[in-house]
């Protein structure tokens, strides 16, 4: 009898150890049971840019539980990253992401191997030779920004057809850091939207030279608005713009288009609607691989270049939200889904696209004729439309 006994236990212990060895051949335990994942943020949650990015945090912490520690480095400037950096990589993180622009990561990086680096895009990574440690990513945002153009359009269209305004001040005005790719492309995208409905919209934009400032932005948007501008939007970190629209609104019709975060608590009367990059479904699914013991890209769909990738709406990397349905044009919701289902299709050939021709602010000898048409993000995340579209974008100095 004993011997049967020992015979089962022996038995059951082989059997179990076979079923564990299967679950993880299958990854049906997850390959890791607990990992710890580090953000860096170079704002904090109080700014629509961090705050935006922070919600893949949350996400995170949602759906893993305890599963997950969660470390958090705020208000890192680019220049000093290096000792956050070290030090979320010491507190033992299996993966960390970041939402700001530094070299350090990608030179850093070598130093960890058992770390996985995961920082948004912020240059063209095409020609760029990294580790398989290092990853960059975004989401396609000219998708947003043609699309919130379009509501913007339309709403232009309807304050002419009512005598608001006459069809030569269809003039939109825009906030912007830097006159980098990055913001160009989205700024273009913004007004190419907006003239599919009214062809004769023209833009002006002003550099604040900084990614957040209160102050500035704010000053920035007023000056756009008092040289006329009806509609206000912005790549930029604060809610200044917002608020300048607010205020002004007191006096004559304008409207604000937010990006990153939805404006409609803090500018109720103006705010139409709001374009966003959705990182959760990247931070979700890269944590997801590492639990796995897998290579991040091999879990994602979008446009994969090594360990850069991109995707729009077809993969929920980017979102248009918060239409104000009290202040949009009638149909704007309709004429937003019809132009969202085409890029949900895999069509995008026809943003950048018209009898247009931008020049380099950099280099007035590269120039391009949009009759040919150019697709962006089509080989590196980061977006690279540099050129400003003559006669009818005009920067103010």
């Amino acid at each position: 009898m004993k011997r049967v006994y020992t015979a089962t236990v022996l038995t059951c212990l082989v059997i179990l150890a076979a079923l564990i060895c299967c679950f993880r051949f299958l990854n049906l335990t997850g390959g890791k049971d607990h990992l710890t994942v580090g953000f860096v943020y170079d704002n904090d949650e109080s700014t629509p840019y961090t705050y935006n990015f922070s919600l893949a945090k949350d996400a995170v912490e949602k759906k893993y539980g305890d599963r997950v520690t969660v470390l958090t480095c705020s208000n890192v400037l680019d220049d000093e990253m290096e000792e956050p950096l070290r030090d979320l990589a010491g507190q033992g993180c299996d993966i960390i992401f970041f939402n700001g622009y530094s070299e350090l990561v990608r030179t850093l990086a070598p130093e960890y191997p058992a770390v996985q680096f995961c920082q948004t895009s912020y240059m063209d990574m095409s020609d760029q030779t990294v580790l398989a440690n290092y990853h960059t990513f975004k989401g396609e945002a000219y998708q947003g920004r043609y699309v919130s153009g379009i509501a913007a359009g339309m709403k232009i269209k309807e304050m002419i057809s009512e005598g608001i305004i006459q069809e030569d001040q269809a003039l939109v005005g825009f906030v912007a850091a830097f006159p980098t790719p990055e913001v160009i492309s989205g700024y273009t995208a913004f007004l190419l939207g907006v003239r599919t409905k009214v062809p004769q919209a023209q833009m002006r934009v002003c550099y604040t030279q900084t990614w957040s400032s209160y102050p500035l932005e704010k000053s920035a948007a007023q000056r756009l608005l008092d040289d006329g501008c009806v509609v206000i939007s912005q790549h930029t970190d604060t809610i200044g713009p917002a608020i300048a629209c607010e205020e002004t609104a007191e006096k004559r019709p304008v409207y604000f288009v937010g990006y990153n975060q939805s404006m409609s608590d803090v500018a109720p009367g103006t705010s139409l609607v709001t374009s966003r990059i959705c990182w959760e479904p990247y931070v979700l699914g890269a944590v997801e691989a590492v639990f796995n013991d897998k290579e991040i890209e091999s879990v994602l769909t979008g446009h994969v270049h090594g360990t850069d990738i991109s995707a729009g709406f077809d993969q929920g990397w980017v979102e248009v939200e918060d239409l104000n349905q009290q202040l949009a044009a009638p149909d704007t919701q309709k004429a937003m889904d019809s132009v969202i289902d085409l890029f949900r299709r895999g069509y995008n050939d026809f943003v950048f696209k018209g009898n247009y021709t931008g020049v380099n602010p950099e280099d007035p000898g590269d120039t391009i004729d949009l009759r040919e048409g150019y697709i962006e993000n089509e080989n590196t995340s980061y977006p690279l439309f540099r050129y400003i579209l003559s006669d009818v974008i005009t920067i103010v100095e």
